[in-house]
């Protein structure tokens, strides 16, 4: 059978925070115990009419946040795969499916796809729809996708979102200029963290890459401050019916964001707006000189232990 669509014949796995019509979606809480929409998000949809197989849903956190499900990373059943696409990392990882559909509102595309050793993207806010996506923060969510090589998540992104010109046909003709940016909290990197970006550095520079320091500007050091603000002020109103309905049916740790939501004064959640909106004006002045930034993925490697998702600290500014 000749090939119909980009994704023809590709089985896909799809967090289960977004919506399939043949499917149940559970938002990774007891509230929503055998939901069955009578729709595919588009995100999905556009999977399907390129062709792919629905193969089915993974694991997400408790409503995207931090408290996790039972998935554990393939690479060390010890260790946690991040979250809070905790299953498409792990489904990419360990070869159950080629392809896989997460959301990200702090680090939870790019914090698992880091832990579980695969390709984790989060374009833009709105490249792929969100409709359809349990919404937790208008700001922040962002539709991502995971797969095994950059070439892969590519295809999948141009597919879901409508974008052919995000497929890669063939390889760049000449080095990027790539800038190396530690960010304000790089003395919280482990070890590790330190030790693979500076394998990174030696790597692209053996190879011929321009390489250059980038420093971002003194106003980006609120912004990490600022995410969580936003992060959960939008998360309280987004879940009101699950607060004023389900209460005592979240996780401690969900109540204790969403309080914190609650009492946020008002005029420091607008401050937060402001200083993204300023920062995001002024993010070109960064790739003046350069055509990618180079930065930390996670602040470690995956920790050990499966009762927590690890710290998106590196994946806030950039979500903002």
């Amino acid at each position: 059978m000749p090939a119909q669509g980009l994704l023809h014949g590709i089985p896909v796995a799809v967090k289960d925070l977004i919506d399939t019509r043949d499917m149940p979606t559970t938002y990774g809480t007891p509230v929503y115990a055998g939901h069955r929409p009578a729709w595919d998000a588009p995100c999905v949809s556009h999977a399907r009419v390129a062709g792919a197989v629905v193969l089915g849903k993974t694991v997400s956190t408790e409503l995207a946040y931090f408290t996790p499900g039972k998935t554990a990373n393939p690479r060390n059943t010890a260790h946690t795969p991040g979250g809070s696409s905790s299953g498409s990392a792990a489904a990419v990882a360990d070869g159950m499916a080629p392809l896989a559909l997460g959301t990200q509102t702090a680090g939870s595309v790019i914090r698992p796809a880091a832990f579980c050793g695969v390709v984790g993207y989060k374009p833009s806010l709105g490249v792929i729809s969100r409709v359809g996506v349990k919404a937790l923060s208008e700001t922040l969510d962002t539709v991502g996708v995971m797969a095994r090589s950059v070439s892969d998540v590519a295809l999948f992104a141009a597919a879901v979102s409508g974008r052919h010109e995000l497929v890669i046909d063939t390889p760049s003709d000449r080095a990027p200029r790539v800038g190396i940016c530690r960010t304000f909290d790089w003395q919280r990197a482990q070890p590790e963290a330190q030790a693979a970006m500076t394998l990174a550095i030696q790597k692209l520079g053996a190879a011929g890459v321009t390489l250059m320091d980038v420093d971002l500007p003194p106003n980006y050091s609120g912004l990490v401050r600022a995410q969580l603000d936003i992060m959960a002020w939008e998360m309280a109103r987004a879940l009101a019916y699950e607060w004023h309905a389900h209460r005592a049916r979240l996780s401690q740790k969900l109540q204790d964001l969403l309080a914190g939501g609650w009492a946020l004064p008002p005029e420091r959640y607008e401050s937060a707006v402001t200083l993204a909106r300023n920062c995001r004006r002024a993010v070109g002045e960064l790739f003046a000189n350069v055509d990618v930034l180079l930065t930390s993925s996670a602040m470690g490697e995956a920790p050990r232990g499966l009762d927590a998702t690890g710290d998106p600290l590196f994946n806030r500014i950039w979500t903002l």
